[in-house]
């Protein structure tokens, strides 16, 4: 790929796929980010929308099936060997959402820890970690261990131990997830001034008290793709149901003909009828497209013929581009 000026961020049509039973399942299809020096990307959504996968790429710690990650002019996403080493090393700094501290390491211990694998004297790691640990103002805690800091200040320690190296990428991985209001505060002051030029930061989180902070949003949706599933159809008596709520399952209904009813069980063990659906309409699609388990109980009001798709075979029969964009034209969200 061209070489790009400063230290910007370019994801190229990135996949990743894996496979979990018998389905292929595409957290990332063919995604494409462009981050400027200097920037703070928040990629933001729900569990499951591929954003620690693309964390995790970002880092070298995960493999794309195809595409291509590019920082400051430099291909990462095919790096092998010591280069991956040394990207994984010097290239980037990681954030973890469980702070992943050792224990038995002080603060000043913990933020030297990467800086003496990578062959730095103690004497000029411990030096360093001083310098961070007072940027995020935690000097005062300098010998304290994990176990007598508050989760603001774990949080703390797990930013300066990422910064070590000075590495021009920094990821983090739902940085507030496991913060009070208060120190909230004060991690995205931080974390904020974490991008300047020369660097940029990318943050996946679900919290958006980020949102003001950011130079680019990414909002993810899931995608899971089914491809094992070839189109099955039912044919249902009057009272068959189709799915309870809270089932788990990988199919979106169309009714070719009859009529489907949807209802929802309340605390009390009576039911809520939210709706009739007839030939044309479709039901079932928030489940598979997010994997969450079935919000309503559907079953058959008269003889009845369904077929149930798979995502990707659903998106192709009503020409949809995109998943996210299911949401949009949804008629049932169960």
């Amino acid at each position: 790929m061209k070489e790009t000026a400063g230290a910007d961020l370019i994801v190229t049509d990135l996949t990743v796929e894996y496979t979990a039973g018998d389905y292929v399942v595409r957290p990332l299809d063919k995604f494409n980010l462009h981050a400027p020096d200097g920037s703070l990307v928040i990629l933001l959504g729900p569990s499951g929308c591929g954003k620690t996968t693309l964390l995790s790429a970002l880092a070298g710690i995960l493999t794309p099936t195809s595409g291509t990650i590019t920082h400051a002019g430099r291909t990462i996403s095919g790096l092998t060997g010591k280069a991956l080493t040394e990207h994984r090393r010097h290239g980037v700094g990681v954030v973890f959402q469980a702070f992943n501290l050792v224990p038995s390491l002080d603060a000043t211990e913990n933020v030297m820890a990467p800086m003496l694998a990578a062959g730095i004297s103690s004497r000029d790691a411990r030096a360093r970690a001083v310098q961070l640990l007072d940027q995020v103002g935690l000097a005062e805690r300098a010998h304290h261990h994990p176990g007598d800091m508050s989760g603001g200040q774990q949080q703390r320690v797990a930013i300066a131990r990422a910064l070590g190296l000075d590495p021009p990428l920094i990821l983090a991985d739902e940085p507030t997830a496991h913060l009070d209001y208060i120190q909230v505060e004060t991690v995205l002051r931080i974390v904020r001034g974490l991008a300047h030029p020369g660097r940029v930061v990318v943050v996946a989180t679900h919290d958006d008290r980020m949102i003001p902070l950011a130079d680019q949003v990414v909002e993810l949706v899931p995608r899971f793709v089914s491809e094992a599933l070839a189109p099955q159809q039912q044919e249902l008596d009057a009272g068959d149901v189709v799915f309870e709520q809270g089932d788990r399952g990988d199919r979106i209904y169309i009714i070719d003909k009859g009529s489907i009813e949807v209802v929802r069980n309340r605390g009390d063990g009576t039911e809520e009828r939210l709706a009739v659906l007839a030939a044309g309409d479709y039901f079932g699609e928030m489940g598979p497209l997010f994997g969450l388990p079935r919000s309503a109980t559907t079953r058959a009001t008269e003889p009845s013929t369904i077929t149930g798709y798979s995502v990707k075979d659903f998106r192709d029969k009503l020409g949809i581009e995109r998943l996210g964009d299911i949401v949009s034209v949804a008629k049932q969200r169960v």
